[in-house]
């Protein structure tokens, strides 16, 4: 396998002609490169004029492997062949170097390019690329190609340094102005190598700083050594390498519309610096951008006024390591109440203009602060949060809104704090951290990520927050009619059912896995119901198994009119009465085989009189599921049953 590498640009603040001077100076012999032995000139050569500078070199380098490598190749040093192009009229020096040993099985080749900075022509530019093709090296490939590569990044990093100590050598000489190469036929003229002697004085620290502190101007010069440590931080050699890569292979496809570096290098770090997956991810993810006008989002967006009152999330201030802060006290959020009211496009909507937003106060961070910051800390506050938020059009909505944003906006969030975790959240974490990337789990106090002065009032801290405090969405803001087909994806998911006076609906649920979690959650549209979970375990008498044993197998419901089971079937969860307008989810942990029983009994009202048929009909919706209990067992000793009213006289979800 070809292996390349391919530099960013390295800027050196000095002009060309004085860094070309201490380039020189790393010939015959470079202790600061200890692998470099020697080497001597086979060609030396100028043009007529002067202005072409052509130099040969027969370089000789150690061999730095284990022993028994240079007894198995038989030799202690290797040679290269390096050719030096200087063209002093355009200030541009071309480096072509190849291997001479082992030509036939390895294949090396390098180019290097010192040139003027397109936007200071008072500095010089170094690029750099190469490649390695080992075809057969006694069998050692792969041990070799590693070897070879440890040792170019070394050297790498060791080439700007070695530059630089040249330099300061030559000032400690006296050296600090190099003129800049003539056409003998144009003659030199002395006041401008006085100009430029003068305007190299006027560059002051404090300026060459306040150059750096300002983002790039022009979108086409190259991404340089300057611009990484400062905007995206430290990467090593081959990280730099994909990073050039990946933006030159966006370049071929899209021209000159490609995202800016920090954008290419979160692509690059979800897959794992693959070039050629991170090229995929983000072709598809611009192409969705385009799609969906996401680039407007920011500007055109406006938040619904459900979002506003009912929504208990959004920024506040930032954590330790600077990172924007963003709350969602999730606890608090009527999920299904936001999910009718505002449906589940706009609340992905939601979710993508504060992925936009968050991406726009990074950048401003990183101008702010002085150094990357490349990512957001999402805290979410947990207390509230029960059953009912397991409400499954509501779990299935929140799933595919991480799927787009994991596949859009990757490695955006740097940590998630959760706090006040209840003990259900281990549901709902086994149903949604299949769909997060995360590589690390710890523990501590808030306090050990934000800054005391930022800790939220609500959390025991004195930070005011501008955040809504939730509750129940009223039920006159939903857009769908709870008494018909809410939607087609719900109606998919859930069974409507009427019940007449005295009538009783059960849903019959076989159990073979001792610890599975058995869920449910309903909504009565019409009337009062009793709801009721039994059991019958499979070593009773089979008088009642008998009766529905067919059900429990097609998996079929069953509505009875004033008929009652026969014995040995058990309440295991009590009998509740649900009012109109309720909405109810619980678990239960089957801890037993057998048979489970959910029933819901439209119970005559004695007190009345006249016989009425629609009057006396209530209706629900209803869907159930059943958790195994691999995914929860030792992470759960009990579960609570949550009610939640839809009523007006029902409670808030805040506190």
């Amino acid at each position: 396998m070809v292996q390349q590498y391919q530099s960013p640009v390295r800027v050196y603040k000095h002009p060309f002609a004085l860094v070309m001077m201490a380039y020189e100076r790393r010939f015959p012999t470079c202790p600061q490169i200890p692998v470099f032995v020697g080497c001597e000139i086979m060609l030396d050569e100028e043009s007529e004029d002067g202005a072409v500078r052509t130099t040969e070199r027969r370089c000789k380098l150690n061999v730095d492997a284990p022993y028994i490598l240079k007894k198995i190749i038989g030799v202690d040093f290797v040679y290269f062949i390096q050719r030096n192009v200087l063209d002093r009229r355009n200030n541009v020096l071309e480096i072509e170097a190849y291997n001479e040993s082992f030509a036939t099985r390895v294949t090396v080749i390098e180019k290097c390019r010192y040139f003027i900075h397109p936007e200071n022509s008072e500095w010089t530019c170094f690029e750099q690329t190469a490649s390695l093709d080992i075809k057969n090296f006694f069998g050692f490939e792969n041990s070799m190609e590693k070897l070879a590569m440890k040792q170019y990044a070394q050297n790498i990093a060791k080439g700007k340094e070695i530059i630089e100590y040249f330099i300061n050598e030559m000032k400690e000489e006296g050296i600090t102005y190099v003129p800049p190469w003539k056409d003998p036929q144009e003659g030199s003229s002395e006041e401008e190598k006085k100009n430029v002697v003068e305007n190299n004085e006027l560059y002051s620290d404090k300026e060459l700083c306040n150059v750096d502190s300002k983002l790039p101007s022009n979108r086409e010069m190259q991404l340089s050594s300057d611009y990484i440590e400062r905007y995206l931080g430290k990467l090593d050699m081959m990280q730099e390498s994909k990073l050039v890569q990946l933006r030159h292979s966006i370049e071929e496809l899209r021209g000159s519309s490609v995202p800016g570096y920090a954008t290419l290098l979160r692509f690059l770090r979800a897959t794992e610096f693959s070039v050629e997956k991170a090229r995929e991810m983000l072709t598809q993810s611009l192409h969705w951008r385009k799609k969906h006008q996401i680039d407007k989002l920011l500007d055109e967006y406006e938040t619904p006024q459900v979002v506003k009152d009912y929504f208990p999330g959004g920024w506040h201030h930032f954590d330790k390591d600077e990172r924007p802060l963003y709350i969602l006290r999730l606890g608090q959020m009527d999920v299904k109440g936001l999910l009718k009211s505002i449906g589940e496009d706009e609340l992905l909507l939601l979710a993508l203009h504060i992925c936009e937003e968050g991406l726009h106060l990074m950048e401003e961070a990183t101008t702010v602060w002085g150094h990357p910051v490349l990512q957001w800390t999402l805290l979410i506050d947990l207390e509230g949060l029960n059953m009912r938020h397991l409400w499954r059009p509501g779990i299935k909505a929140l799933l595919r809104i991480i799927e787009i944003v994991e596949a859009n906006y990757p490695e955006t969030m740097g940590r998630v704090l959760i706090i006040r975790a209840p003990r259900c959240f281990p549901i709902l974490w086994t149903l949604i951290s299949t769909f997060i990337n995360y590589q690390e789990q710890g523990s501590g106090g808030l306090s050990e990520y934000i800054n005391q002065e930022f800790i939220p009032e609500f959390l025991g801290g004195s930070s005011e927050t501008y955040i809504m405090e939730g509750g129940v969405v009223p039920k006159n803001l939903y857009k769908v009619d709870l008494e018909g087909t809410s939607g087609e994806h719900e109606h998919s998911l859930y069974h409507s059912i009427s019940l007449s006076r005295g009538q009783t609906h059960r849903v019959f649920i076989e159990s073979d896995d001792p610890g599975a979690v058995l869920t449910w959650d309903f909504d009565v549209m019409r009337h009062n119901v009793i709801f009721t979970v039994l059991h019958k375990s499979r070593n009773s008498e089979n008088g009642a198994v008998a009766e529905i044993s067919e059900l429990a197998i097609s998996g079929d419901h069953e509505v009875i009119v004033a008929k009652e089971l026969k014995d040995n079937y058990v309440k295991v969860e009590p009998s509740i009465v649900c009012h109109d307008g309720e909405s109810i989810q619980g678990t239960h942990i089957m801890q037993d085989t057998g048979i489970y029983i959910l029933q819901w009994h439209n119970q005559e009202d004695q007190a009345e009189f006249l016989p009425s048929i629609s009057s006396h009909k209530a209706q629900l919706m209803y869907f159930y599921e059943t958790l195994p209990s691999a995914h929860y067992r030792g992470s759960m000793m009990s579960l609570q049953s949550a009610i939640s009213g839809r009523s007006e006289a029902s409670s808030s979800l805040s506190r």
